[in-house]
C-alpha cells in the first residue's frame, strides 16, 4: 500500500498545533504523544516549535531548562530535531542553543558533547523504537550543570588566589600565573584563534553587488564540536568581524547512520535555512560552509539570498566538494584562496 507523506510540521506557530498535526498522522503519532508528554512535564512556556526553512520533514522544537537548587536562576534551551525515522530507526538529535550559563561562555567540549548525546558512551544508550527525549534531555541537564559547577569552582579558586595575595602584602595587579584558572570558553573577537591543524577552509572571491560583497568559505568536518572552534577563528579576523553579516552557516557531519545538522542566519533572517537547503540537495555531508556579507549601504531584496547561495556554491567547488567523484583537492577554479 502506498502512504501519502505526511505535511511537513515546521511551519506550524504554536507546539499545541504541532502535537495535533503529529497526533493525526499515523507515521508521527508516537512522536506526538512523547511531545505531548514534555509539554506536561516542563510547561506550556518552556516548549517552542521551530518555523525553520521548509526543506523536510524533520520535527524541531525548542525546550527551555531550569537548573535545580541552588541554581534556580539559570536556564538552558536545547533544540531537538526528530527525524522521520524516529523512534523506530534513528535518535533524536539534540543541540544546545544557549552561548553562556550563568556567566560563562559555553564551550566546544560541551557544545560537542550534547551532539553526541546518543552516540557516546557518556551520552544515553538508544534502543530502535523506543522514545528517549526525556532521558537525553535529563542526561544534557545533568552534565551542564557539572559544567556550570566546574567553572563555579574554578571561579572561586581564583577569587581565594587574590585574597591570599592580598593577605601576603602582594600588590593587587598580580602575576598572572595567579589569576583565574583559564578553562576552555567561547572566544571573542578579538582574540588571536588557531584554526585546527587537521582543517584547511577554501575562500572564494567575493561577489559584488551595489557596493555590497558576499564572500563564501568551505570546509571538511569530522566532528560537531568544531563548527563553533572554525567560527570564532574567523571572528578573530578583524575585517570578517566587522561585517554586517559574518558567519552566516550551515554545516552537515554524520556519526554513524546519524547526519547532525544546523544552520545560523548571523542576523539575515533565512539565510542560514537556504545554505542548509542548499547542502541537502548537493547531499554534501561532513562539510561546514560559511557566508560573510558586507552591507554597502543599498538593500538588495531577494538578491542578496541569491548571491549568499552563489558565494556558498562557489567556495564548495574551490573546496572540491562538487566533485562527482572521490578526486584530490582540485586547483581554484574561480581564483579563491586556502587559509
Amino acid at each position: 500500500m502506498v502512504s501519502s507523506r505526511p505535511s511537513s510540521p515546521r511551519n506550524f506557530e504554536s507546539v499545541d498545533e504541532l502535537i495535533e498535526q503529529l497526533l493525526s498522522t499515523p507515521e508521527r503519532e508516537v512522536a506526538g504523544s512523547e511531545l505531548e508528554v514534555l509539554k506536561s512535564i516542563y510547561g506550556d512556556e518552556a516548549i517552542r516549535s521551530w518555523k525553520g526553512f521548509p526543506t523536510d520533514d524533520t520535527i524541531r522544537f525548542e525546550v527551555a531548562i531550569d537548573f535545580p537548587a541552588p541554581y534556580n536562576d539559570v536556564t538552558i534551551r536545547i533544540l531537538i530535531s526528530l527525524l522521520t525515522t524516529y523512534p523506530a530507526e534513528s535518535p533524536p538529535q539534540l543541540q544546545l542553543l544557549s552561548r553562556y550559563i550563568g556567566a560563562f561562555g559555553v564551550d566546544s567540549s560541551l557544545f560537542g558533547s550534547v551532539l553526541r548525546t546518543f552516540i557516546s558512551t557518556n551520552g544515553v544508550e538508544w534502543t530502535e523504537g523506543a522514545v528517549c527525549v526525556f532521558d537525553g534531555l535529563q542526561n544534557v541537564l545533568d552534565r551542564c550543570v557539572q559544567w556550570y559547577e566546574d567553572h563555579l569552582s574554578a571561579q572561586k579558586a581564583g577569587e581565594l588566589l587574590r585574597e591570599d595575595a592580598l593577605i601576603a602584602g602582594q600588590p593587587t595587579a598580580l602575576d598572572p600565573a595567579l589569576e583565574q584558572p583559564k578553562l576552555s570558553h567561547t572566544p571573542n573577537v578579538l582574540e588571536t584563534i588557531n584554526l585546527p591543524s587537521n582543517i584547511e577552509i577554501f575562500e572564494a572571491e567575493p561577489i559584488i553587488d551595489r557596493k555590497s560583497a558576499f564572500v563564501g568559505r568551505a570546509c571538511s568536518i569530522t566532528d560537531p564540536s568544531q563548527v563553533p572552534l572554525i567560527l570564532s577563528y574567523l571572528l578573530s579576523d578583524r575585517q570578517i568581524a566587522r561585517a554586517a553579516h559574518p558567519t552566516i552557516n550551515a554545516w552537515r557531519c554524520q556519526g554513524g547512520k546519524i547526519v547532525h545538522q544546523d544552520n545560523d542566519d548571523d542576523g539575515e533572517t533565512a539565510a542560514g535555512g537556504r545554505l542548509s537547503h542548499l547542502l541537502q540537495i548537493l547531499e554534501l555531508n561532513n562539510v561546514l560552509v560559511i557566508v560573510t556579507r558586507y552591507f554597502g549601504g543599498i538593500h538588495l531584496g531577494p538578491d542578496r539570498f541569491k548571491h549568499i547561495n552563489q558565494a556558498a556554491r562557489n567556495a564548495l567547488e574551490i573546496g572540491g566538494f562538487l566533485d562527482e567523484v572521490d578526486s584530490p583537492k582540485k586547483s581554484n577554479p574561480r581564483g579563491g584562496r586556502k587559509h
